[in-house]
């Protein structure tokens, strides 16, 4: 399904977050709508850092091409600031639009960005970020949705960041997302800006994590849990690797693996067996 239409049901789509091929197969598996390429991840799983603007666009569409190749899910993309100014945001749109992005998310933040649920935040002036998003509706070629999103609650309150959300709709953006709602309150004014709006549940976070139903009740058009499976690999892979140390082997912590058959499901091994039988010579 086109995931302009799967948003426009503004009934709280969840949006797993992958920081690689892998996880996208597992996401897709599931049974999940969409993937959400996520900007954090890439930074923390293909860098070993924290999300605070370390990765390039080239990180980005290689890790979108990747998982482009690997499921059929339409991709949200997380393209930070767009790299630049409004020229690189331009070429932002062409380059992850190629590599297979259904969407990409724009940001306000000033540089060096830094995860939304961190402090010590800034964000750069409005007429700075409103050209980011028209260059990127220039430069697409085809549906292509732009996710503008604006870290001003945490800097500048609440009705300054409603303010700018609007103004990214004028703009040209086809959804919103205003980042770090501290309670329902907040979320249930952000639900009702007029373009499909997007929140993320950050475990730990500052968002409060309310159910997908309740969510889907104020209008919200996607859900992200962008870092669930990064997080849940982080701590399975402290646990073993410690048990493994401790013990020397893997029996105290064998209930914890994936099976090797369940590990070949998950490559789909049986589709790349096919194309080798497909090929081999007769």
């Amino acid at each position: 399904m086109p995931l302009r239409e799967i948003i426009s049901r503004r009934q709280a789509v969840l949006a797993p977050g992958a920081a690689n091929a892998l996880f996208a197969r597992i996401i897709e598996d599931v049974g999940f709508e969409c993937v959400y390429v996520t900007g954090a991840g890439i930074a923390n799983m293909a860098l070993g850092a924290p999300d605070i603007g370390l990765t390039t666009l080239d990180d980005i569409a290689g890790t979108v091409s990747r998982i482009a190749d690997a499921v059929s899910l339409p991709l949200i993309v997380d393209a930070d600031t767009g790299f630049g100014n409004a020229v690189n945001a331009w070429r932002t749109m062409k380059v992850l639009e190629r590599a297979g992005a259904s969407a990409i998310q724009l940001e306000d933040q000033d540089f060096p960005k830094r995860c939304g649920h961190f402090a010590g935040k800034g964000v750069i002036p409005l007429p700075e970020m409103l050209p980011k998003i028209k260059a990127a509706a220039d430069a697409r070629t085809r549906d292509t949705l732009i996710v503008a999103r604006t870290d001003a609650l945490a800097v500048e309150g609440l009705d300054a960041a409603l303010e700018r959300a609007e103004a990214f709709a004028e703009a040209g953006a086809d959804l919103t997302f205003v980042e770090a709602p501290r309670d329902a309150a907040q979320m249930r004014r952000i639900a009702a800006l007029p373009v499909p709006q997007v929140v993320n549940i950050v475990h730990g976070g500052k968002t409060p994590p309310l159910a997908q139903a309740e969510l889907a009740q104020m209008g919200f058009g996607v859900v992200l849990y962008a870092n669930a499976a990064l997080q849940a690999a982080v701590r399975a892979s402290v646990e073993v690797l410690r048990s493994l140390k401790a013990g020397g082997s893997l029996d105290a912590v064998s209930d914890r693996l994936a099976s090797f058959e369940e590990r070949q499901a998950t490559v789909a091994k049986d589709k790349w067996d096919a194309l080798e039988q497909r090929f081999s010579a007769e």
